[in-house]
């Protein structure tokens, strides 16, 4: 070869070099580009599980050593759990706060709500499903719904909810479904007639809509179980590992076991499924536990707002997304579930209705601070008998002078009750006359949040007020 042509061979080879490596480097930015905007894209599938009556104490992950609960156990242990997480007294009321991001207050829901009672939760409200739907999301709610069934319009498939199984209220036979002599089991609102525990069925169902969704969809699930409310009904196989116990305890054991299990049929489903790297799972009870549940170490049961009726069981569980092992111990509302899920889904919060809830996800996952300055609970009877949280403080006020009210509103409460829950959280110390600049700070507070608060929805319509 000549030396010209070895010079324009050298020449050519370098080009052909240069050439290939600007190819690498914008293909390679291309691609990351493309690979950043998708993983920004992406949105998480969602999995709400709702427990109904469960105890702060019941499960392992919260110091419960009598009921084996190894599935949750092991989801709570690879996710955060939630030690302060505030819900309502009672069911129909948490599942408003979680469906709307607002308090009792604002949406008039502070006691259950009875099958044909002619209300439900205010149609002018702004449901979760319907903002995550319009954020591109296939929405299913597979269990207890427990927010109006009178007109289709209350009803799930109408409030965001594409698809819809399960029953819309408490309280019903585990293997008949029947409540009052009535059928309480739909099907896209639809009465279905189908054999089996409730608890197996709402498992089932979940794990089909998980089988089949549409991949192009991300999915929120939300399955509120039945079990562990009353009526205390339970196949008689999971009654025999607890033949230590006896009576309601016994079959209370064995239906939180059969829950237990049915979580994880669905976890299981969603690794199945090759979903479980991209789903959130949250995890909680609706209320304190009834006898013969077990809040420990809290004060009281269900229907109050002593910690033992208002701090739910809860933990949230992401792989590679939440820290394994963490234990949170900022305080929290069920109200936050709703900014919270949307924002993490890519929606929009905009709305014409104010949300009470904050954003918790900086605070589970980075370990920042509590978004809230004060965290409000309301009982059954609505602001006559109300609760504020600040910080580690907690302030109960039964805001009546009448006699009757008060007995109405039970006579086990204080006109002013004052705890310091971060050495006290069976609340067995009444420090309002040690700390009587803090009570009129915090009670200052309450009547702040309590002054635009709305009447009971129920008024007028003879509805009873827990169940």
């Amino acid at each position: 070869m000549k030396k010209g042509q070895l010079k324009n061979s050298k020449l050519y080879f370098n080009f052909y070099l240069f050439a290939k490596l600007i190819f690498i480097i914008v293909c390679g930015f291309f691609f990351c580009n493309c690979f950043a905007q998708s993983t920004k894209l992406k949105q998480p599938n969602i999995v709400f599980l709702l427990v109904d009556d469960m105890g702060y104490g019941e499960c392992g992950f919260n110091g419960g050593k009598e009921i084996k609960t190894p599935k949750i156990d092991q989801l709570a242990k690879d996710g955060a759990v939630l030690e302060n997480n505030y819900v309502q007294p009672v069911c129909s009321p948490t599942r408003a706060c979680l469906l709307t991001g607002r308090y009792p207050t604002h949406t008039g829901i502070y006691g259950v709500i009875w099958p044909g009672a002619a209300w439900g939760l205010p149609l002018n409200e702004r449901t979760l499903p319907e903002a995550l739907k319009a954020a591109g999301y296939y929405t299913a709610i597979t269990g207890k719904w427990h927010l109006g069934d009178f007109d289709k319009a209350y009803q799930p498939n109408a409030r965001g909810f594409d698809y819809q199984y399960g029953h819309f209220f408490g309280n019903l036979d585990y293997f008949t479904h029947i409540r009052n002599n009535q059928l309480d089991w739909y099907r896209n609102g639809q009465t279905l007639e189908e054999a089996g525990y409730t608890t197996h069925l709402i498992a089932k169902e979940a794990c089909k809509i998980i089988e089949t969704s549409n991949r192009s969809k991300p999915l929120f699930l939300y399955v509120p179980f039945n079990g562990i409310h009353s009526p205390y009904q339970v196949p008689d196989n999971y009654l025999k590992p607890y033949s230590n116990l006896t009576g309601d305890r016994q079959k209370l054991a064995g239906m939180l076991a059969a829950v237990d299990e049915a979580i994880g049929q669905i976890v299981a489903a969603l690794d199945k499924a090759g979903l479980r790297e991209n789903t959130l799972i949250v995890f909680s009870s609706d209320n304190g536990a009834p006898p013969p549940g077990n809040n420990s170490p809290l004060r009281d049961f269900k229907a109050t707002v002593y910690e033992g009726g208002i701090r739910g069981a809860a933990f949230v569980n992401w792989p590679g997304r939440v820290v394994a092992g963490l234990r949170v111990k900022e305080a929290m509302h069920t109200v936050d579930w709703y900014p919270t899920l949307i924002q993490l889904a890519g929606g929009s919060i905009k709305q014409t209705l104010p949300i009470d809830g904050k954003n918790v996800w900086p605070m589970i996952t980075k370990k920042t601070k509590s978004p809230h300055d004060a965290i409000l609970s309301v009982s059954t009877k609505g602001p006559m008998l109300a609760a504020i949280r600040m910080g580690d403080w907690k302030l109960i006020v039964l805001n009546t002078d009448s006699v009757t009210a008060k007995k109405k509103a039970n006579i086990k409460y204080e006109p002013i009750a004052l705890f310091n829950l971060l050495d006290d959280a069976s609340e067995s110390k009444n420090l309002a006359k040690q700390f009587p600049d803090r009570v009129l700070a915090m009670r200052k507070r309450l009547i702040e949040m309590l002054k635009d608060a709305v009447p009971s929805g129920a008024i007028g319509k003879n509805e009873s007020e827990s169940e």
